[in-house]
């Protein structure tokens, strides 16, 4: 019971196992209040902070990791380039790991005219694999509750088919883009085979709850949300109990 109990609070530090989620990085002095957002400061402290207390894993290196103790996740979604600009540079410099899914639709359009929002896929290529893991975030970036389940294989092979020509690895497994996907029981059974038969391995919504490895459902993972407002005091709240109100 007690085993049982500490799983559930996320207090067992073999299973447990949180997972992060931010979008763009940008330095306290261009940064503007949205949720979205997290300051090249605060996340320096926050990855301070996970360096002393946690080790960061990939979630293709999950399965070689179930003895690790206090194991956690960082997401990053979109492919944002100020991504490449701030995060990059201090995951080298605590030497920590994180997983960034990737929309392909943004990435193409970045390609054309000036705006940097994000990364290109000569970039994404020039990431360093021993710190970076790429993972899925559809083609468009649609909501999956509200598309077909034809529209969402077919989105998601897009997904896979640009990343796998412009010879990018990348491991299976999906960010919902709104942390959405059909709810309804026979529609996400139906969803969840999709994603089964074309081989994903995992999918995150949001959640805000700790986790634990195995997970007891691959395609219904939880992450918790990361945001602009977060002092380091609420930082380490949600990352012992996976929200700031229990």
């Amino acid at each position: 019971m007690l085993d049982f109990v500490k799983r559930i609070l996320g207090l067992s530090k073999k299973e447990s196992i949180r997972i992060l989620m931010y979008h763009q990085v940008l330095p306290q002095s261009i940064a503007f209040k949205n949720d979205l957002i997290v300051t090249a400061e605060n996340l320096d402290d926050q990855l301070k902070f996970i360096k002393s207390n946690y080790q960061t894993v990939f979630f293709r290196d999950l399965e070689n990791s179930k003895s690790l103790k206090n194991k956690i996740i960082l997401t990053f979604d979109d492919g944002y380039y100020n991504n490449l600009e701030y995060l990059i540079p201090l995951l080298e410099k605590h030497q920590l790991k994180a997983t960034i899914f990737i929309p392909t639709e943004f990435i193409q359009n970045s390609k054309h005219g000036n705006n940097k929002l994000y990364m290109n896929f000569e970039e994404l290529q020039s990431l360093d694999p021993s710190l970076v893991e790429i993972a899925l975030h559809s083609h468009s970036h649609q909501n999956f509750s509200q598309l077909s389940l034809e529209e969402s294989e077919k989105d998601l092979l897009k997904n896979m088919e640009l990343l796998d020509e412009n010879k990018i690895t990348y491991s299976k497994v999906l960010a919902y883009p709104y942390g959405r996907f059909p709810k309804e029981k026979v529609s996400k059974k139906e969803f969840f085979s999709m994603l089964d038969r074309i081989g994903i391995v995992y999918a995150l919504r949001i959640g805000n709850k700790i986790e634990c490895y195995p997970f007891k459902n691959k395609y219904e993972i939880n992450r918790i949300d990361i945001k602009y407002g977060d002092t380091l005091k609420t930082f380490k709240w949600k990352l012992k109990f996976g929200k700031t109100k229990l």
